[in-house]
């Protein structure tokens, strides 16, 4: 995959040398880095996070079922095959043990404001795997983060407010910057 893009632009999963090239052909048309990594079978995962430091909390966690598990970019965006379901059906152990992935990540990254932390689970244990981090994930009234938010009793009003008000915090002066 390339690994500056988003919404699964130019990910390709392979079996072979020939594919192995291809892959790398497509993506370093729109990256001169590529990444490659194991692929994990399982369910995929997705759990928002909010805030910085020991203030980073992590909302409900998404799972998502695309047709054939292939959550590609025709799938995030086009596709009405594409299940969502938020609160995952995990039990609460896991559930738990997943967010508290999450938030550790995040933290260690050192990031604020709101991020989304990407997981799979894998089949033959229900061994997490982290993924990504997304220090910028979508916000519309579809995405993720904005339905994690609804399950949590948020709306995306309030949402958007809260990663206001987080930035608003974070705010640091530019050194030698004055108004006009």
């Amino acid at each position: 995959k390339a690994p500056h893009e988003g919404s699964t632009i130019c990910i390709s999963k392979v079996a072979s040398a020939s594919e192995m090239q291809a892959g790398f052909d497509n993506c370093v048309r729109y990256d001169d880095t590529v990444l490659a990594e194991e692929f994990i079978s399982g369910r995929e995962l997705t759990v928002p996070v909010m805030g910085a430091g020991r203030d980073a909390h992590a909302l409900p966690i998404v799972e998502i079922r695309a047709p054939q598990g292939n959550y590609d970019y025709e799938h995030k965006y086009f596709s009405d095959e594409t299940q969502y379901l938020c609160p995952a059906p995990l039990d609460a152990a896991l559930t738990a043990r997943i967010q508290s992935l999450a938030v550790e990540a995040y933290r260690a990254l050192g990031c604020s404001g709101w991020g989304r932390v990407d997981f799979m689970l894998r089949d033959v244990d229900n061994a997490p795997f982290l993924l990504e981090i997304n220090t910028s994930p979508g916000m519309t009234g579809h995405s993720l983060v904005p339905m994690s938010a609804r399950a949590a009793g948020v709306s995306y009003e309030d949402l958007c407010i809260d990663i206001l008000r987080l930035a608003r915090l974070d705010l640091k002066p530019t050194p030698g910057w004055k108004p006009v």
